[in-house]
């Protein structure tokens, strides 16, 4: 028996979903442990599109329990309104096989404002936010300030706590001219939700370390990406929470002694979503083709991704960081028309080598890729689902990235399909 993370090794959007679909059906129990209605994953089952934000991709399979952690953020409507909608396509969520913490923090609708005004107030500082009111429900968090799921339980508490959060913004919208929010209506507001929302809460430390001793699989779902994290990554260009694996245990209550794998899933080429320092970045044709052939959209926000080359420095890096067991390297698929592909090796910043990312913000947007080039291989590996299938230049490439980057490959995704899937390590099963 194992409990697996499963992260993103670059800056989201590296094909977690199909990935985190496919482990789950071995999983007993799935727990999304940070972030919140930001992140994104599309599930593909029966040719059947599933577009999860919150929920966590182990509600699409029967018999398994999907938890959403105390490190999550949580706007309950938001929530309500995915479960109604994936309850139109089938599929039932009850308190017996989807929980929520107790210990979680709500996003309420003034912190969706704040990330608004921010942003549109920030001209080129902009982070690139999903403007869902992430960061400033962190940062009530942080200022001990937040709304609880277990506020929810009791009016006379709730008061408290909302008399608490409004002196806090309404100064801050006083001072920005804006309309201030009248604790009432929005107590009003949340006390109509709570039954729906409190049906799911439980002390899920408790749950999951009976779950442990019962020796079921425990599969963590991450959001985001290792480089978009708070502490690790292209800061400030990251999100509100830790992304790194570790996350995993303080963002649900397990013991980090309790996690025996950590896949890094990872992209055979690179891409961002919003601002940031992106050093592989591709502003011509190559880039707009990885686009197109790879659907290079954002699942939540739908905004294009910008593309590159795969960043071989970065991603060694993150997996040092992460502590990462193995890469699920996935979409290498697109990359079959190309001619020839590159692999970033090393930067160069004023003259000098480096062979990691540098934690300034000013040196990571000057910084300039050094690359090695591989001969493309010019045939189709799409579908394919045994590693003896795939062209030898292709398979060049896979092992030369497995080399530079000091982790095995345990798993190639050819296609969105979770079965064109080519099983080198099972997690669940070493």
């Amino acid at each position: 028996m194992k409990n697996v993370v499963v992260v993103g090794s670059q800056w989201g959007d590296e094909g977690k979903g199909k990935i985190v679909d496919w482990l789950s059906s071995e999983a007993d129990v799935v727990v999304r442990f940070q972030g919140g209605h930001n992140a994104g994953h599309t599930l593909v089952i029966d040719k059947k599109v599933f577009k999860l934000r919150l929920l966590p991709s182990g509600i699409v399979r029967k018999g398994k329990i999907s938890i959403l952690g105390n490190g999550v953020v949580i706007d309950p409507w938001a929530l309500l309104d995915e479960i109604k909608e994936i309850k139109k396509k089938g599929i039932n969520v009850t308190p017996e096989n989807f929980m929520i913490s107790e210990s979680a923090s709500l996003i309420l609708p003034f912190h969706q404002e704040m990330d608004e005004i921010r942003e549109n107030s920030a001209g080129k500082g902009k982070i690139g936010t999903t403007r869902r009111g992430i960061g400033p429900c962190y940062e009530d968090k942080v200022g001990r300030r937040s709304i609880r799921v277990m506020d929810l339980r009791s009016e006379k508490n709730l008061d408290l706590r909302l008399e608490n959060v409004l002196s806090h913004h309404n100064a801050i919208r006083k001072g920005l001219k804006k309309k201030v929010h009248k604790k009432e209506d929005l107590k009003k507001k949340l006390l109509k939700i709570a039954p729906g929302i409190l049906k799911f809460a439980q002390p899920v430390w408790m749950k999951l370390d009976q779950f442990a001793k019962d020796r079921k699989k425990i599969l963590f779902e991450g959001a985001q990406g290792i480089l978009l994290d708070v502490d690790h990554g292209t800061y400030p260009f990251v999100t509100s929470s830790n992304t790194l694996p570790a996350m995993a245990a303080t963002g649900s209550g397990l013991g980090p002694d309790k996690i025996n794998y950590i896949l890094g899933i990872t992209k055979a080429y690179t891409t961002r979503v919003g601002s940031g320092p992106f050093p592989t970045e591709l502003k011509n044709k190559i880039g707009e083709s990885l686009g197109k052939r790879g659907r290079e959209f954002g699942t939540v926000t739908a905004r294009k991704r910008r593309c590159g080359w795969f960043d071989g420095v970065l991603v060694r890096q993150t997996i040092k960081i992460g502590g990462i067991n193995a890469i699920a390297l996935t979409k290498l698929d697109v990359l079959d028309e190309l001619d020839e592909i590159k692999v970033c090796i090393e930067y160069e910043l004023n003259g000098k080598k480096l062979d990691y990312l540098p934690s300034a913000s000013e040196d990571q947007f000057n910084i300039k890729p050094i690359y090695k080039t591989f001969p493309g291989w010019k045939s189709s590996t799409q579908g394919i689902r045994n590693i003896k299938d795939l062209p030898e230049k292709a398979k060049n490439y896979i092992y030369a990235l497995e080399d530079f980057i000091c982790a095995k490959v345990s798993s190639i995704s050819t296609s969105p399909e979770r079965e064109d899937t080519i099983l080198i390590e099972d997690p669940f099963n070493i």
